[in-house]
C-alpha cells in the first residue's frame, strides 16, 4: 500500500469517522484504528490485510466497520477475480475502476464516453436507473512489463 499526504489522510479519516457516526456508531478505539489505517492506505486494501495490520482490532470489528462503510458510501467494493474483494475510499466526483487481474492493483478513471452512454441509457431502459458500477480487468504496466522481463512483480 502507498502512503498519501497527512492532510489528505486527515481527512479521509474525518469523512470515515462522520460516515460511521451518521449510522448511529459510535468512535470507539477499534473503529478509529481501522479508520486511520484505511486512510493511510491511499491504495486498495482487502479486509484480510487490515486484519493482520491491526492485530490489536478484532476481526469481526474490522469486517463489521467496513461493511457499515461500504453501506454508507464512505468505501467502495471491488470484485476481484478469482479473490477477496478490495476496498478503496470513495471519492466524491464519480469514477469507474480499472484493476489489474494479475497482481491486483486498482485505479480510478472518468471518461466522458460512459457517461454519454449512461444518459442515452436512461432514455432507453423502462424504469429509473438508480445506480451503476463498472469494472474494467487489466494487465497493468507493471506488470507488462515484468511479463517482458520474464518475471512476476506481485
Amino acid at each position: 500500500m502507498c502512503t498519501i499526504p497527512a492532510d489528505t489522510a486527515q481527512i479521509i479519516e474525518t469523512s470515515l469517522i462522520t460516515a460511521l457516526e451518521d449510522r448511529g456508531l459510535r468512535k470507539t478505539t477499534a473503529r478509529a484504528a481501522v479508520t486511520q489505517r484505511i486512510e493511510l492506505a491511499g491504495d486498495a486494501f482487502t479486509a484480510e490485510q487490515l486484519c493482520r495490520e491491526l492485530p490489536e482490532v478484532g476481526r469481526a470489528t474490522v469486517y463489521r466497520t467496513i461493511r457499515h462503510l461500504v453501506d454508507a458510501g464512505a468505501l467502495c467494493k471491488l470484485p476481484i477475480l478469482d479473490g477477496a474483494p478490495m476496498y478503496s475510499v470513495a471519492r466524491v466526483e464519480h469514477h469507474h475502476h480499472t484493476i489489474c487481474s494479475r497482481c491486483g492493483a486498482v485505479g480510478e478513471f472518468r471518461h466522458s464516453t460512459v457517461e454519454r452512454v449512461m444518459r442515452s441509457l436512461e432514455k432507453e431502459i423502462d424504469g429509473d436507473i438508480v445506480g451503476h458500477r463498472m469494472e474494467i480487468f487489466i494487465t497493468c504496466n507493471q506488470c507488462l512489463a515484468a511479463i517482458a522481463e520474464g518475471e512476476s512483480h506481485d
